[in-house]
């Protein structure tokens, strides 16, 4: 079952990506698709952008904190990069990033490629 968690959700994200990718194609930076999802996210999508989170350590609160690019729904996490290909950095990144979230389902993109390059993760 909780493989499938989400599952129709993380479909239709991928799908908007889907959308964005081929309009405006590789080659440009993280933070230009970032603002075509948010306007496809506005006509019918719940999600907050750069969503910030506290850091804990042994009992303190850290001065710096860490932000995911969006939280879908309140519970998905979606990770956007541009780069040549996914990394184990990348990977851990949307662990953690769904870790913070108190989420269990996780997507991570990447608009750099030929095609559009995605991954779900579910803890």
């Amino acid at each position: 079952m909780k493989q499938h968690y989400r599952e129709a959700q993380t479909y239709k994200l991928i799908g908007i990506c889907m959308e964005v990718h081929p309009n405006l194609g590789p080659g440009l930076l993280e933070v230009i698709y970032k603002d075509a999802l948010e306007i496809e996210f506005r006509n019918n999508i719940s999600f907050e952008r750069e969503k910030e989170y506290s850091i804990e350590y042994k009992g303190r609160i850290l001065p710096h904190k860490s932000y995911a690019d969006c939280i879908i729904n309140e519970d998905i996490v979606l990770e956007v990069k541009a780069v040549k290909e996914f990394s184990n950095e990348h990977i851990a990144q949307i662990l953690n990033y769904i870790k913070l979230s108190n989420s269990e389902v996780g997507l991570l993109v990447n608009f750099q490629t030929k095609s559009l390059q995605h991954k779900r993760y579910v803890l």
